[in-house]
């Protein structure tokens, strides 16, 4: 008998990660449906992808957004209903009628929708580290209650996941330690003294990956390597104290898991985000992602270098707060994920310097006190305050720019 397709539902399809996942699912008619899509604001975008997949449902985020979508897809004769606003994404997470959840929302935005799903016992598909780095223990019990699958889609936890036994309950006795592989962007050998000068085009034009402006700003100062420690923490299991990050300029070898004989199992690739998100949907199967394949005889050399040279401590003062937020109070990571948010925004404005978004997070976190927030309201109330006293230092630094 032919297996039922299992019915996709793309959150942040307009995004990068969303528009890879489609690509990966329209090589597979035969595997996937697209039940529904949501994006944010680009409204052309998702008219694009309603006519091509035809989903059951299509949300915007805002109401005027929505309005706009409805009246396009009804001057096309499409039958795709339009919804607007967090809770309809929310709906859509834990909807019967979706198997697989792609959660794809940049920010502490998606964290809502990604417990949803969690608690609905879906297939999730994690490209939003936010949930785990803000959510963390929550998160997690979400997941285990919920009964579903938590499937990592970032590169390196992709590739850890990859190296890892089968059964979960080997890992604390056979690892060693876990080893994320940075690229170190496109700063990773510019002199430090002129970071202030760094434009937003400069930050978001990567070496090899092609990514949102967010975290391609992330991965320029590596504060997308301090929330991934963070990320790994917790899917993992591993504390603290066994996380290691290694520059790894080729972005070939994407994470690495070391046992404790002293083997290394690492997984490789070609920098193309849908080797990662093909094998979410697919698990425990392998299916074409559309990717190129490694060329070994076309591979010069790979190298290495550590993360915490004098050198790179200068040049990326934020990876060490993963250490200092996991080590701290509960909430921690939810403020270092806001104050983070918040600068990397002001700085894309033009409203502060490239070198100025560490010192926003480490003000950031000296001004708030975490609660020990227990459930997703409590989240969002410290994630309201970080982002309240990070503005603060944003309108204090502003007159330097």
């Amino acid at each position: 008998m032919k297996a039922r397709r299992l019915r996709l539902a793309v959150l942040g399809s307009t995004g990068s990660i969303g528009m890879s996942t489609l690509d990966v699912a329209a090589r597979h008619p035969d595997r996937f449906e697209v039940a529904a899509l949501t994006a944010h604001t680009q409204v052309d975008a998702m008219l694009a992808q309603c006519e091509r997949f035809r989903p059951r449902v299509a949300v915007m985020a805002s109401a005027d957004h929505a309005q706009v979508l409805a009246q396009k897809l009804k001057e096309k004769r499409l039958q795709t209903q339009v919804d607007q606003g967090l809770r309809a994404i929310e709906q859509i997470a834990s909807d019967e009628a979706v198997d697989v959840v792609m959660a794809a929302i940049v920010g502490a935005a998606g964290l809502a929708p990604c417990l949803a799903a969690a608690r609905a016992g879906k297939r999730l598909l994690l490209a939003n580290k936010e949930a785990l780095v803000v959510g963390g223990a929550l998160f997690m019990r979400a997941v285990r209650e919920g009964g579903g699958a938590l499937l990592p889609i970032d590169s390196e936890h992709s590739a850890i996941f990859q190296s890892l036994p089968e059964d979960p309950a080997q890992w604390a006795a056979r690892i060693d330690k876990i080893i994320l592989t940075a690229s170190g962007g496109p700063f990773r050998t510019r002199d430090a003294a002129t970071l202030r000068e760094v434009t937003p085009h400069q930050a978001c034009a990567h070496p090899n990956w092609s990514m949102g402006r967010k975290i391609s700003v992330d991965s320029a100062t590596m504060m997308n390597k301090a929330l991934e420690v963070i990320e790994a923490h917790h899917l993992f299991g591993v504390p603290p104290d066994r996380l290691q990050v290694v520059i790894h300029p080729q972005s070939v070898i994407h994470s690495m898991v070391q046992y404790k004989d002293g083997s290394v199992l690492a997984q490789l690739g070609t920098p193309d985000m849908r080797v990662p998100i093909a094998y979410g949907l697919a698990w425990p199967q392998r299916i074409e992602s559309g990717a190129a394949r490694l060329d070994f005889g076309a591979l010069q050399h790979l190298t290495f270098e550590p993360a915490d040279t004098p050198a790179h401590r200068v040049r990326f003062p934020g990876l060490a707060l993963a250490w200092h937020a996991l080590r701290a109070s509960e909430g921690t990571c939810a403020v270092l994920n806001a104050a983070n948010e918040v600068a990397v925004q002001a700085f894309l404005e033009q409203r502060i310097r490239f070198d100025q978004i560490h010192a926003v997070n480490e003000a950031t976190l000296a001004a708030v006190a975490p609660n020990n927030p227990a459930s997703l309201g409590d989240l969002l109330e410290l994630d309201a305050r970080a982002r309240a006293k990070a503005l603060v230092k944003v309108k204090h630094l502003a007159p330097s720019v």
